[in-house]
Parts: C-alpha cells; structure tokens; sequence
C-alpha cells in the first residue's frame, strides 16, 4: 500500500513529535491494534492505531483509501496507550 502525508502536517508532526509522518511506512502494520476515531466528524473515517516499530510503540492517525494510506498524525505512545496494548494482545 502507498503512504501518503500532507508535507504541512508533517513539518507540524516533526517540529511537536520530532518525527515525520514518513516514518510511519516503517511500522509494523500487521501487529497493529486500532479503532475508528469517532470523537468528531472529520467527514471521513479516522482510525487511530497502536502500531510498534523497532521495540517502541506508536500512536499513528490515518485514512485508509482504495489504493494508499494517508498518514494525519504519528507520535511515541504514552505509558497507558502501551498498557492498553499489552491488555489488548495478550
């Protein structure tokens, strides 16, 4: 699947995550934990995942279309996203 960003949410994503949404084509997908982001209407559906990379988790925010994935958002997972991950796999 292709990845795609926003060029001005991912110069926001890096200057407040220090990481860029290119990263997120890194993660390990298949492993991922996710629910649709229903807090607003976005006019799209948002999902928000718990995805590892490299022995770290990450919050990731994306809209899955036919043939991409768009990247909204990728930030390091806080300690209760990770504990909500462990209880979810296990």
């Amino acid at each position: 699947m292709k990845f795609t960003f926003d060029a001005n949410k991912d110069a926001i994503n890096l200057s407040k995550h220090n990481l860029s949404l290119a990263e997120a084509e890194h993660l390990d997908w298949v492993d991922m934990l996710s629910w649709v982001d229903d807090r607003q209407d976005y006019g799209e559906v948002r999902q928000i995942g718990l995805v590892p990379m490299k022995q770290r988790l990450y919050v990731v925010v994306f809209v899955d279309k036919k043939t991409e994935r768009r990247i909204i958002s990728l930030r390091k997972a806080n300690l209760r996203e990770c504990e909500r991950y462990e209880q979810e796999i296990n």
